[in-house]
């Protein structure tokens, strides 16, 4: 059993994935209470783990034109000296300087041509998609001796700051929206890690959301997404606020929210890592199944191709248009029914 004095936690993609690595911390902290814990992370994911009560350090990976320098990030982890790491999202160039670090316990899959490189290795093929991503993550606690950590409760413990929140307020009394009604968060954009509902679906959902006077949209995404979301603006009730929010203030609004609407991407990760009602679109493709990346809560309600298909793979589900066989009214119904909650159920 490896009993860590500083361990570092490599999770170096995206939004999401980091997201659902949060727990890992507060797992470790219970059976570990005076280990001190450092994620690694790239600079925009950052602020997911800042205020994390159980991460005592964030560490931001050097980057070169968008890859991993080498010899900056070997220095800096070197000079940490951690006596274990967890590589949650291996790459080869993170795995080498990790490996040269002097780092003694490195723990990893052992299905890459490069697994040599560590010490510790799980042998589970994630592509498959049997369990939840948070689940994978969890169970690489085996290697510290920490037995049925998929089991314990997850603790997402995702905040922001004051500045973040303050800011927000201010967008939302200047644009007319009043926090004690309803608040519908539309993200509709997404990374295309996997395959999107329609642009003129998405577009009749908030037709339908804007046909009630209570619901108050917002639309949210990145300053790429700006256009795509003007698209959906039908109604001057509704407001955009793509492009104007770093991640700190995306916590902060999607937190003032009652639901949030979107695609397999970030956002709906945070949505439900704050306790939030979640709609989610999700292709039957395996590697993007809900199964797997699906939000971690039971306040979820996930939406899927009606078609009939086996083996799903990207290539089929953009041929056939699959996504297109969601039908809306079901989607905006569940949506209505939420909304008719008592508010203590919320």
């Amino acid at each position: 059993m490896i009993s860590p004095k500083k361990i570092l936690i490599v999770r170096t993609d995206r939004i999401g994935d980091v997201v659902l690595s949060l727990p890992v911390a507060g797992v470790i902290k219970k059976h570990f209470p005076n280990v001190h814990i450092t994620f690694l992370l790239r600079e925009y994911t950052k602020d997911l783990a800042a205020l994390n009560p159980y991460i005592n350090e964030v560490m931001v990976l050097s980057e070169e034109e968008g890859n991993p320098g080498f010899f900056n990030n070997l220095a800096k982890i070197k000079k940490e000296k951690f006596d274990a790491c967890l590589i949650v999202y291996p790459t080869f160039k993170i795995a080498l300087f990790l490996f040269f670090s002097g780092i003694k316990n490195r723990i990893g899959t052992g299905y890459r041509w490069y697994s040599f490189l560590f010490n510790k290795k799980i042998y589970e093929h994630r592509k498959s998609g049997e369990r939840h991503e948070l689940e994978y993550n969890l169970r690489m606690l085996k290697l510290l001796g920490i037995a049925d950590a998929e089991n314990e409760t997850a603790e997402f413990n995702l905040t922001y700051t004051k500045d973040a929140e303050e800011k927000v307020d201010k967008m939302l009394s200047e644009n007319g929206i009043d926090q004690h009604l309803p608040i519908i968060i539309v993200h509709p954009g997404s990374g295309g890690s996997a395959v999107d509902l329609p642009k003129n679906k998405m577009k009749e959902l908030v037709k339908l959301l804007a046909e009630n006077p209570q619901n108050q949209v917002i639309l949210t995404g990145s300053k790429s997404e700006v256009e795509y979301c003007e698209e959906l603006k039908i109604d001057e009730r509704i407001k955009n606020f793509a492009g104007l929010f770093d991640l700190s203030e995306l916590i902060a609004i999607i937190d003032k929210s009652d639901i949030l609407i979107a695609n397999s991407t970030g956002p709906i990760h945070i949505a439900a890592a704050l306790g939030k009602y979640v709609i989610g679109f999700y292709p039957k493709i395996a590697q993007c199944s809900p199964i797997r990346w699906g939000p971690y809560t039971n306040r979820k309600y996930i939406f899927s191709p009606t078609i009939d298909c086996n083996n799903c793979t990207r290539k089929q589900c953009e041929k056939l248009n699959c996504m297109n066989s969601i039908s809306i009214n079901d989607v905006h119904q569940t949506i209505m029914n939420i909304m008719e909650k008592p508010k203590d159920e919320k």
